[in-house]
């Protein structure tokens, strides 16, 4: 059974529902200005979604804690990248995963991978291998070692690949340099503590082990090694290093020293033990000296990796670039804690001076 609703309307009738409900077809009554006006929303609504652009996702694999994103190398990361046009909040999403122990990089690089980032940001060795071992697609910008080998890239030339970004430097070359700092700083110097973090430790290799052995002939001084393998070690490490005459430290970084750096600073002018680094933090904490790559220019500079990449690069294209400052850090306080005169040679090199 057919209705037709129109025609009943046309002759001034009434269909009862009972009847309507009945029908196999009611051709009904259709409002046109209703059916314009629906239709017209309906056609614009795509054009309406199709106005709102996808921000890409920043997603930042980083050592230490939160409140560490207040640090000048992390300040100087998203000032670069504001100046290259990337506001967080307004054209880009921003997810950062923080961690002191390496351990933990790997589920968070997986939690990372899953959000389908546009490009990742990996800051230290650790972050970068897990970040490569979660994805050989999503590019990755990182800050890690130096040997190719290590970070997984066939040149720096040539990385391929999804990994591209910045190294720390040669870290033989750069320990062997900070021996002799040393030693000029102290002339009396004999021997010297090499504080190792092994699992961890960015120059741990025989490159480095090598060379240190070498240049520590070359300048009369003895090295004594030392492993620490947790945050607890570090009270008994010091004791036993001033125990066996060590008259400094060589600190071999690692994201956990980095980390805790307060409490080695603080062992070290417990202990009067002046500390030679490769970071300013170190320094910057209660560290003697420090000589090493400028972090605040490496983060700088690995914002505009991910800057070229979001506009459509590809990490494969892009040559892993090595540090181009290196500065030489001394704390004065400390000295004077520690009551060591550095000579007027040294400070008149020194690139920052605390006082």
């Amino acid at each position: 059974m057919v209705i037709s609703q129109k025609t009943a309307r046309a002759l001034g009738l009434t269909i009862p529902p009972s009847l309507l409900l009945r029908a196999d077809k009611v051709d009904r009554v259709v409002n046109r200005r209703a059916f314009v006006t629906g239709l017209g929303a309906l056609l614009a609504t795509p054009l309406v979604a199709e106005a709102q652009p996808t921000r890409p996702r920043l997603a930042m694999l980083l050592t230490g804690s939160p409140a560490a994103v207040t640090a000048p190398e992390y300040a100087a990361f998203t000032k670069q990248l504001s100046d290259l046009g990337w506001i967080e909040g307004q054209n880009i999403v921003v997810d950062r995963r923080w961690t002191d122990t390496p351990e933990k990089f790997s589920g968070l690089a997986a939690e990372i991978v899953r959000i389908r980032p546009a490009v990742i940001f990996a800051a230290g060795p650790d972050a970068t291998r897990a970040a490569q071992q979660a994805t050989a697609t999503i590019p990755i910008v990182m800050i890690a070692s130096s040997d190719p080998g290590v970070v997984g890239v066939g040149s720096l030339a040539r990385p391929g690949g999804n990994l591209t970004g910045l190294t720390i430097g040669q870290p033989e070359v750069i320990s062997e340099k900070r021996l002799q700092l040393i030693k000029e700083a102290l002339p009396a110097l004999t021997r010297v503590a090499v504080l190792w973090d092994v699992k961890q430790s960015t120059d741990a290799s025989e490159a480095v082990t090598g060379r240190l052995g070498a240049a520590a002939r070359a300048f009369g001084l003895r090295l004594q090694d030392f492993d620490v393998t947790s945050l607890g070690d570090y009270a008994t490490t010091f004791a036993a290093v001033k125990s066996n005459n060590a008259q400094a430290i060589l600190l071999i970084e690692s994201p956990r020293t980095v980390a805790n750096r307060a409490i080695i600073a603080d062992l070290g002018l417990k202990h009067r033990l002046p500390i030679i680094s490769l970071f300013s933090r170190i320094v910057e904490a209660g560290g003697l000296m420090s000589y090493g790559p400028d972090l605040v220019d490496l983060f700088r500079r690995a914002a505009s990796y991910v800057d070229k990449i979001l506009k459509g690069a590809k990490p494969a294209d892009l040559p892993v670039e090595q540090p181009t400052k290196f500065d030489l850090v001394i704390n004065l306080k400390t000295a004077k804690a520690l009551g060591l005169t550095i000579p007027q040679s040294l400070l008149l090199r020194a690139d920052q001076i605390i006082e």
